[in-house]
């Protein structure tokens, strides 16, 4: 493998498959097709990246909402494929967008097939200072409490992104009260989170940060190592977060595999003991087998 910045455009190798097959716990399915098509979310284009993961061994993929937009995107891709399903919510960056009538909408898209869970949302400290619109904290913290009470209403996991905010998230779950079944996504704590993570109950979803090598990274290596196994999944967050030692380049969830086989050696276990359990936590936190089959084919569909 070269280690030129040419290598940044060229996606990662297929991965072998791993055992009976592994679940991409978060991904981005729009922003994956928006990046292969400039943009554009054509059904064909997805049919192409569903067909690269299920090469890979990827049996299924919970694709996340960003904004509205991309929680109707993935209600339509959800109900599309029997290998998708989808979360919808509001990502906290984008908090100020939590009017009456996205919060109606929202709702209302919980109730669709195959949505399995409310988010992403939680908290975001790293883009207060660097984005004009991002949403200020105390916005987020009230978008927040809103998608856990929408969590409990509606029986469905709640998915955190949790960024810079780690004490902050703590503080709302405590004081709203985590719904029963609660993921933090793409999972960015040490130790101490980890054990507080383990202690609940709650899943913790590993990306592609897990097995980085940069110092930063140490603590988030250290965490990953200590998880029970019974509430780690897995995840892409494609089309970012690409694993070592392929970072920088384009992620989609056919490299899921590749982060499997990363941390299964840092926890000192068999890939395939790993990527049967971290499948199997995502079939029981999501419900997966309990979704009805898709009402439409991916191929004839058209995107909203």
């Amino acid at each position: 493998m070269g280690s030129g910045k040419s290598d940044r455009n060229v996606p990662p190798p297929l991965p072998e498959p791993i055992g009976d097959g592994v679940v991409d716990a978060h991904t981005h399915l729009d922003a994956c097709l928006a990046r292969i098509s400039s943009g554009h979310r054509e059904p064909e284009v997805l049919a192409q990246v569903l067909d690269r993961a299920t090469s890979a061994g990827v049996t299924a993929m919970v694709t996340t909402a960003d904004d509205l937009d991309s929680a109707r995107w993935a209600a339509w891709a959800a109900d599309s494929d029997p290998r998708v399903f989808a979360a919808v919510g509001l990502h906290p960056t984008r908090s100020n967008d939590l009017t009456e009538d996205a919060r109606r909408q929202i709702e209302e898209l919980t109730a669709q097939p195959r949505v399995v869970a409310v988010g992403e949302s939680g908290m975001d400290d790293y883009w207060t200072t660097r984005r004009a619109d991002c949403a200020p904290l105390d916005v987020q913290r009230e978008a927040f409490a809103w998608h856990i009470d929408l969590a409990k209403r509606t029986g469905l996991p709640l998915v955190i992104h949790d960024r810079d905010a780690h004490d902050a998230i703590l503080d709302v779950l405590d004081a709203e009260g985590a719904p029963p079944v609660t993921v933090f996504h793409c999972f960015s704590g040490g130790p101490e989170l980890a054990r507080r993570c383990a202690d609940e109950g709650w899943y913790a979803s590993l990306s592609g940060t897990a097995t980085f090598r940069n110092a930063s990274a140490a603590e988030l290596r250290r965490a990953a190592q200590e998880m029970p196994a019974e509430l780690v999944l897995v995840e892409t967050d494609a089309p970012f977060l690409t694993p070592h030692p392929y970072r920088g380049r384009p992620n989609e969830p056919y490299v899921v595999p590749h982060t499997v086989r990363d941390l299964a050696e840092l926890r000192d276990e068999p890939a395939e003991r790993l990527g049967q359990i971290s499948a199997e936590n995502a079939q029981r936190a999501f419900r997966l087998a309990e979704q009805p089959q898709p009402s439409r084919s991916v191929e004839r569909g058209r995107t909203q």
